[in-house]
């Protein structure tokens, strides 16, 4: 990864905006610069758009969305920021927050109504740290098929977007971005001018040499994640004098299927499933979520788990397409008792059926548990049939990167903007705080379409003029 000077001027071909990475992120910001009446060319290092977006439940939040009112659920920017807050122990940048809440509702309208993506909001239960529900996904709560959706919205709208073609040097003059330099996989490479310039291309997860640099807690865990996770941005960020925030914050999961690198999805826990080692004791409070439950699996016996749960809560889950995989590849075991549960997963019988009975004291008393969980009192007692699934602690993605204001303008380490550099999803500092218990579900894709949006909305803004 290099910089290097060059002039606007020297360039044989120029575009007014270039968009490095063709993920969530990149594809939103593309959207909302044609939208502003800009010319983009995307540039993605893959044969497809797919990044990180693609491996997720594709699940944005919004707050005071005309289907929530419909629903009488009240919700307001200022409740969702104050639920970002809470988790995040008042840790995220205020000034961020309060834009992504407050633009939310804007970007699932603008993808619905706009650019044709069928999202709905998510019905049946509430991710831990949501106030309410606010969840919106595609019919099969597929990442991989919301990026299908934005880069046929991308196709659409006039979006050029050239894959294969890795970033591999940005060019500047003064502070100003002049272009970049491509290598295709044959290794021609091709230097290509622009006005404004935005970074979506990913966190750092896929590079263990900054990982251990940067969260020495995650030695051990899968990473599940786009293998384009390398630190480009940040590393470009860092040799170009940006500032970078909430380094050492991730999105980990603690529901990676062992052996078959499928996401088995939180509301098993959610709604009254638990987690055993396998000792078959209870470790921890599965309720903070699926985030800072990776580290507590990495430090059981094997750095494993079994996810328990009952039919009530299987039915929950058939409406994620990872679960359905998760079945098809055998994964999740089933059991008419609990004695038959624990020798299918070669649990020790008498330890199991302790934690089964802890987990309803708390349910039937509404006092919570040693470790400070309170199963929720209007879910009805476990019953058979019973299911398990084998997990690991696993990175998805980092949630630490660039500095960015509320136009997401990357910021130098004094705090004064870049003239024409943006970033957003995985190469911006996110809503986190500074660590994993600070990840509250859905603020990946959250920086990735809202600050995508207004990352598109504001670049346009300058080079159209």
């Amino acid at each position: 990864m290099a910089i290097d000077t060059r002039a606007s001027s020297d360039f044989a071909f120029t575009v007014p905006l270039i968009v490095v990475g063709a993920g969530g992120c990149g594809l939103t910001a593309a959207l909302a610069a044609r939208d502003g009446g800009a010319d983009v060319l995307v540039l993605e290092r893959d044969p497809k758009p797919w990044g990180t977006t693609s491996m997720s439940t594709g699940l944005i939040p919004a707050a005071g969305t005309p289907e929530q009112q419909a629903g009488g659920i009240e919700d307001s920017a200022a409740l969702f920021a104050a639920d970002i807050q809470k988790k995040a122990q008042q840790g995220a940048e205020p000034g961020v927050v309060a834009m992504l809440t407050h633009e939310s509702a804007d970007t699932i309208a603008w993808l619905k109504d706009t650019h044709g993506l069928p999202l709905t909001l998510v019905d049946g239960f509430v991710y831990p740290g949501h106030s309410v529900r606010r969840m919106y996904g595609m019919p099969n709560r597929s990442g991989a098929e919301l990026m299908a959706a934005l880069e046929g919205a991308a196709v659409t709208a006039g979006v050029d977007i050239l894959t294969d073609a890795t970033v591999t040097s940005l060019y500047v003059d003064g502070d100003r971005m002049t272009g970049v330099r491509i290598e295709r996989p044959d290794g021609a490479v091709e230097d290509i001018g622009c006005e404004a310039l935005i970074l979506a291309c990913c966190g750092f997860a896929g590079n263990m040499d900054m990982v251990l640099h940067y969260i020495p807690e995650l030695e051990g865990a899968v990473f599940n994640g786009h293998p384009g996770n390398k630190g480009d941005a940040i590393r470009w960020g860092v040799a170009l004098g940006a500032a970078i925030g909430d380094i050492a914050a991730y999105q980990g999961h603690g529901g990676l299927a062992f052996g078959h690198n499928v996401t088995i999805n939180w509301p098993a826990i959610i709604e009254g499933g638990f987690q055993v080692n396998v000792n078959g004791d209870r470790f921890s409070d599965e309720s903070l979520g699926y985030s800072d439950q990776a580290v507590k699996i990495i430090a059981q016996p094997d750095r494993a788990a079994w996810t328990v749960f009952d039919a009530r809560c299987h039915g929950v889950m058939m409406q994620f397409d990872d679960f359905q995989q998760a079945i098809a590849a055998g994964a999740v075991l089933r059991a008419d008792t609990v004695a038959q549960l624990a020798a299918l997963c070669r649990l020790p019988v008498d330890a199991l059926e302790t934690s089964f009975a802890e987990a309803e004291a708390s349910r039937a008393s509404g006092v919570a548990d040693r470790f400070g969980r309170s199963f929720l009192a209007d879910r009805p007692a476990l019953a058979a049939p019973f299911y398990a699934v084998k997990v690991g602690g696993a990175l998805y993605h980092t949630q630490g990167g660039l500095e960015i204001d509320a136009q997401a303008r990357v910021l130098k380490a004094d705090g004064t903007p870049f003239p024409n550099l943006f970033a957003g999803g995985g190469a911006a500092r996110g809503v986190s705080g500074a660590g994993a218990s600070g990840y509250i579900a859905g603020n990946g894709l959250l920086t990735a379409t809202t600050l995508g949006k207004v990352a598109g909305r504001t670049a346009a803004a300058q080079v159209v003029g």
